[in-house]
């Protein structure tokens, strides 16, 4: 016997586990931190150059493409400085800055609350909230939040992408803090999806492979994961006809928007249909800038934000120095200039990205020398599913129509109905599986007693802060099907902030089960 051949065999079989598959690592990834820099700032760059592109189109194209005569003009880039997506951004910036990458989804939410900036939908429906006590991640859920699958989080999610270089498990877990503040669901996806994409662009030079790196951050089960799943395919046999890609998609996916303001009409701010246009713009522009800015701007509905994002995602790939000169070309005249309602200007949130994404690169166990980063193969991992529809959208009932009765002191106006007093009722009687009571909230408004089908379900409360643009008084959903009564009752009190205790009822949008 030869007493070699024991030893043969054990390293024999050492080798072969060592080499095998399942054990085999991957090497790290190499960047220097010119290159890093360079991509951080084409991603902001992108941004900017997108909304800016984009911004005379914003929602005017809505259930069809958009057949505008585009242009271009460096001076363009000017209306990037008062654009809600990116200094909605900062406000998160600032709170990792000052408070550090730990922060949590509560203090995100504190910072949210005290803006003063004009919000909309999902975050002015948070902003709201959070400033009747509803703290985050309360204020992006849906039992709160009429609007949690609403764009929002996701036209404001893309700095953290940019902090997450080929970390998408880590872009996944700042989104899932920052965007629990207005969002739940596919409107939580939304960032996650845009941020994955951000994190592989930094070292992916296709964009089809970009757009797939961005569907594994988000469950396969989700209805956002199965529109981008369909896009690719569609994509796949039209490589180059997105008209034709387009159509499908709005066939299969432009409908039953739950957003209240979407009921009965082509206006869709859901995230997943305008994620599926940012991706259109990727996919079909070939990584030419102005072809994918071109495409996602014609897409339609928020045909700002699409493009922004689109534009930023191809501006990490290419990086700042690749972006053309023309797009880019106005930027110098503006870089430190501050954004609105931020303490950033271009060069200074290129510079606190920079160094938020050194921290982010050290702490998912890569390398930071002066010369370059070493960051480890981190592959995408999608969160729990969680998923979230009232229903299907299915009347709109103008306080006029007799399905409501009245009780007290109320006035017409316009298509409203007033109260300035309490004891007043109003009370509406639905089919359905789901209801939102829409009217008139601002400065000066008052509370109901809410009562659905005979019982107390707590108080509503009108008064809303300046530049906070949001019509839902009240809503609930998961009822069962079948006739249901939600009666109004004003109260005399009103938020000590509160100029009056008016009450403006307009409409209710009901749903019907899917």
């Amino acid at each position: 016997m030869n007493r070699a051949a024991p030893y043969l065999v054990a390293f024999s079989l050492l080798a072969a586990v060592a080499t095998s598959p399942a054990s085999a690592r991957e090497p790290d990834r190499v960047l220097s931190r010119v290159a890093l820099l360079d991509k951080i700032r084409g991603g902001w760059a992108g941004q900017m150059i997108g909304v800016s592109y984009g911004a005379p189109t914003e929602f005017k194209s809505n259930g069809k493409i958009g057949e505008w005569d585009l242009r271009w003009t460096p001076d363009m880039i000017d209306n990037a400085i008062g654009q809600d997506d990116l200094y909605v951004e900062m406000t998160f910036s600032k709170v990792m800055d000052d408070l550090g990458l730990r922060a949590t989804s509560k203090e995100y939410g504190d910072a949210f609350r005290n803006s003063r900036y004009h919000l909309w939908h999902a975050n002015a429906g948070a902003r709201r909230l959070l400033g009747q006590g509803i703290d985050a991640p309360r204020s992006g859920h849906p039992k709160y939040n009429i609007h949690a699958n609403d764009i929002d989080f996701q036209i404001e999610a893309d700095f953290i992408g940019l902090m997450c270089p080929g970390l998408p498990r880590e872009s996944n877990r700042y989104c899932d803090r920052v965007g629990r503040v207005m969002n739940y669901g596919d409107g939580l996806y939304g960032g996650m999806f845009v941020c994955g994409m951000y994190a592989a662009a930094f070292f992916e030079t296709q964009p089809r492979r970009i757009v797939e790196e961005g569907l594994a951050c988000i469950p396969a089960g989700s209805e956002y994961a199965q529109l981008i799943r369909d896009l690719l395919a569609w994509q796949a046999e039209s490589p180059n006809d997105w008209r034709r890609v387009w159509h499908r998609v709005e066939e299969k996916w432009d409908r039953n928007d739950p957003c209240p303001d979407g009921v009965e009409s082509p206006f869709n701010i859901d995230a997943k249909i305008n994620g599926a246009y940012i991706a259109f713009g990727l996919l079909f522009g070939g990584g030419d800038f102005l072809r994918t800015m071109e495409i996602s701007t014609r897409c339609g509905q928020d045909s700002d934000c699409n493009p922004s994002s689109a534009a930023g995602v191809l501006g990490v790939m290419l990086g700042y120095d690749a972006i053309p000169d023309t797009f880019k070309a106005g930027i110098p005249a503006l870089a430190d200039k501050k954004f609105s309602f931020t303490d950033y200007s271009f060069n200074a949130i290129v510079q606190s990205t920079e160094a938020r994404a050194l921290k982010v690169i050290a702490s998912a166990g890569g390398q930071v020398s002066d010369t370059q980063v070493t960051i480890p193969v981190q592959k995408p991992k999608a969160p729990k599913l969680e998923q979230w529809n009232p229903g299907i959208p299915d009347r709109r009932i103008s306080v006029r129509e007799p399905a409501w009765t009245w009780k007290g002191s109320w006035t017409q106006e316009g298509e409203e109905r007033l109260s300035s007093g309490p004891g007043n009722e109003a009370t509406l009687v639905f089919d359905g599986v789901a209801v939102a009571i829409l009217g008139r909230l601002d400065q000066a408004g008052g509370r109901v007693d809410v009562y659905l089908d005979g019982r107390r379900k707590g108080v509503a409360d009108a008064y809303i802060v300046e530049n906070t643009h949001d019509n839902c008084l009240w809503h609930v959903y998961g009822l069962k099907p079948g006739r249901h009564e939600v009666r109004l009752v004003t109260r005399p009190d009103s938020d000590p902030r509160s100029k009056s205790a008016r009450v403006g009822l307009s409409l209710a949008t009901t749903y019907r089960a899917r």
